[in-house]
C-alpha cells in the first residue's frame, strides 16, 4: 500500500524535474542563440556546483573582449581590454618601437648645451680666461653624461625582445583566463536574464560591430601612442581651438554684464533680507551677554542631548572665552546661522515638493549636483560680481555649498515612508495636510533633521573661505596664520571652528538619536 502510494510522488517529481529541464534548456537557447547545445551542456556543468567551475570557451579566447563586449559583459570586455592592451602595446614596442627615442632626445639637447660649453672653452683658451678649468669640467661633465645615456639607450635597444616576450606571455596568459571564465560569466548573465528579461541577449550584429570597433580603437590608439612616440601628434594632445575660448569667455563675461546690469533691484532685494537676519542674529549673538548666551547654548544641550554633552559644551565655550575667540565666534555663529536658517527655510519646503513630483526633482539635480561639485572659488566669483564683499556675500556662498543635503535628505525621507502607513491613513479618513504634517513628516524626521545636520557642518565648513570675501569671525584668524604662517593661532582657531561645530552637531543630533 505504501509503495503504491509513493509512486505516483516520484512520478510526479520526475515529470516536474523533466519539464524544469526542458525549460531550462529552451530558456537557454533563446537566451544564447547561438550554439545552444554546447552552451546547454556548459552552464549544466557550471548549475551543478555553487563554486566556481572551470570551463573552455574556445571563442572567448580567440576574440576577447569583443566576445565579452558583444555578449553584454562590459564588467569583464573591459578589464581584458586593458590587460590585452598592455600586452599588445608591449609587443609592438619590443618588435617596431623605439626603445631609445626618448634617450635619443635627451642627448640631442645635452649636445646642444655640450656645443656652447665647447665654444666658450675655446674662447677662454684663446683669450687666457682663469675660466678655463671651469668650462672644461663642464664639457667633460656633459660628455660623460652624453656617454651614459648613450649606454643606456644601447642597452634598452638590446631589451626590445625580451620586452615583446613578456607581452606576448601577458596575452596568452589573458587569453586563456578569458576562455575559462567565458561560459561561468556568461552563466551568471543568463541568470539575471531569467528574472529581468529585459537584459540583452542574444549576439546581435550590432553589438558586434560596435564592440570590435571600440576595441579596435582603444588598441590601435595605445599601440602608436607608446610604441612610436611622438610620431602622431594628435594622440598626444587634444587639437585645441584658442578662438572658442576667447569666444567663450566673452560670451560669459557679456552674460554676467547683462544680468548686473538689469538684475540690480533684485540683488538689493536680496542682500537687504540677508543683512536684515545678519544684523538681528549678530545683535543676539555678539552683543547679549556673554553668561547669558553661555546658560542658554548649555541648556539647550542639556534638554537636547544630555548632561554629558551639556559639560563638554561648557568647556568648549569657556575655550573659545578665555582664548579671546568669544566675539569672533559669535559672530561666525550669527553667519553661520543665517545661512543656514535661509538654507533649510528653503530647502526643507523644496525637498517636501520634489518628494512626490520625480520629474521636477529631475530637473534640479543636476544645478544641486553643480552647487555641491564646482569648487567655492569659482562659484565666489559670480556671487562677488552680484553681490560685492561682505557679509551677504559670505552667505549666499555658504548657501550655495551648503544647502543641497537638506533638499536630497528630506526627498529621501519623505519617499521612505511606507506607502502601506499612508494608505491606511487615507483610508481613515486623512486629508492631504493631516497626511503631511501627521504621518509623512514626522515619519521622515530623522532624515530631515540629518539634512539639517549636514546642511550646518557643510556651513561651518566655509567658514574660513568666506572670510576670503569680508566675512568676519574665526576664519579670519585662520586665514592670517595661513598668511602669516602663525602655526599656532590657526591651530587655536581652528579647534574654535572645530568646539562650534560639535556644540551644533550634539544639539541637532540630539532628539533624533
Amino acid at each position: 500500500m505504501t509503495e503504491t502510494m509513493q509512486n505516483p510522488l516520484e512520478a510526479t517529481d520526475t515529470e516536474a524535474a523533466l519539464a524544469y529541464a526542458a525549460e531550462r534548456r529552451d530558456n537557454i537557447r533563446t537566451f544564447v542563440q547561438t550554439n545552444p547545445d554546447y552552451y546547454i551542456s556548459q552552464f549544466d556543468k557550471i548549475g551543478a556546483s555553487s563554486r566556481f567551475t572551470a570551463t573552455f570557451n574556445k571563442m572567448a579566447g580567440v576574440f576577447g573582449p569583443v566576445w565579452f563586449g558583444a555578449r553584454g559583459l562590459w564588467s569583464w570586455a573591459l578589464p581584458f581590454l586593458i590587460l590585452e592592451t598592455l600586452a599588445i602595446v608591449q609587443i609592438m614596442r619590443g618588435l617596431f618601437g623605439d626603445l631609445a627615442a626618448e634617450a635619443f632626445a635627451r642627448i640631442a639637447s645635452i649636445e646642444g648645451t655640450l656645443d656652447l660649453r665647447r665654444q666658450q672653452l675655446a674662447a677662454a683658451i684663446e683669450s687666457g680666461s682663469d675660466r678655463v678649468d671651469a668650462y672644461q669640467r663642464a664639457v667633460e661633465s656633459l660628455e660623460a653624461a652624453i656617454g651614459g645615456i648613450r649606454a643606456d639607450a644601447q642597452a634598452l635597444s638590446e631589451q626590445g625582445i625580451w620586452i615583446a616576450m613578456a607581452g606576448a606571455a601577458l596575452l596568452v596568459v589573458t587569453k586563456i583566463v578569458q576562455a575559462t571564465v567565458a561560459n561561468w560569466a556568461l552563466e551568471g548573465r543568463f541568470s539575471e536574464w531569467l528574472s529581468q528579461r529585459s537584459i540583452r541577449s542574444g549576439l546581435p550584429m550590432t553589438q558586434i560591430v560596435f564592440s570590435g570597433f571600440f576595441m579596435a580603437l582603444i588598441v590601435l590608439a595605445a599601440v602608436l601612442h607608446y610604441s612610436f612616440p611622438g610620431h602622431f601628434s594628435v594622440l598626444s594632445a587634444f587639437p585645441t581651438r584658442p578662438e572658442i575660448r576667447l569666444e567663450s569667455i566673452a560670451a560669459v563675461e557679456a552674460f554676467f554684464a547683462y544680468c548686473i546690469a538689469n538684475g540690480e533691484a533684485l540683488f538689493d532685494v536680496i542682500t537687504y533680507g540677508i543683512r536684515l537676519l545678519l544684523d538681528t542674529l549678530e545683535l543676539v549673538f555678539v552683543s547679549t551677554p556673554w553668561i547669558v548666551i553661555v546658560s542658554l547654548i548649555v541648556l539647550l544641550t542639556w534638554l537636547t542631548a544630555g548632561m554629558r554633552a551639556a559639560i563638554w559644551s561648557s568647556a568648549f565655550l569657556s575655550y573659545m572665552g578665555l582664548l579671546g575667540f568669544w566675539e569672533k565666534a559669535m559672530t561666525t555663529l550669527a553667519l553661520l546661522g543665517t545661512a543656514a536658517c535661509l538654507s533649510i527655510l528653503i530647502g526643507i519646503p523644496l525637498g517636501m515638493f520634489c518628494a512626490r513630483r520625480p520629474r521636477f526633482y529631475a530637473t534640479i539635480q543636476p544645478i544641486m549636483d553643480f552647487m555641491q561639485t564646482m569648487p567655492a572659488f569659482v562659484f565666489m566669483i559670480p556671487v562677488i560680481a552680484f553681490f560685492g564683499t561682505g557679509k551677504p556675500a559670505a552667505v549666499v556662498t555658504t548657501m550655495i555649498f551648503g544647502g543641497t543635503p537638506v533638499v536630497r535628505l528630506t526627498v529621501l525621507g519623505l519617499r521612505g515612508v511606507p506607502d502601506s502607513v499612508r494608505e491606511a491613513a487615507i483610508s481613515f479618513g486623512a486629508n492631504k495636510w493631516y497626511l503631511l504634517t501627521r504621518v509623512d513628516l514626522p515619519l521622515a524626521s530623522p532624515s530631515i533633521r540629518a539634512g539639517i545636520n549636514q546642511t550646518i557642518m557643510l556651513s561651518l565648513a566655509m567658514v574660513v573661505v568666506a572670510s576670503l570675501i569680508g566675512a568676519k569671525g574665526l576664519g579670519e584668524d585662520v586665514l592670517e596664520a595661513l598668511q602669516y604662517a602663525n602655526v599656532g593661532q590657526g591651530i587655536l582657531a581652528g579647534f574654535a571652528i572645530l568646539f562650534c561645530a560639535m556644540i551644533l552637531d550634539r544639539i541637532v543630533q540630539g532628539p533624533r538619536k
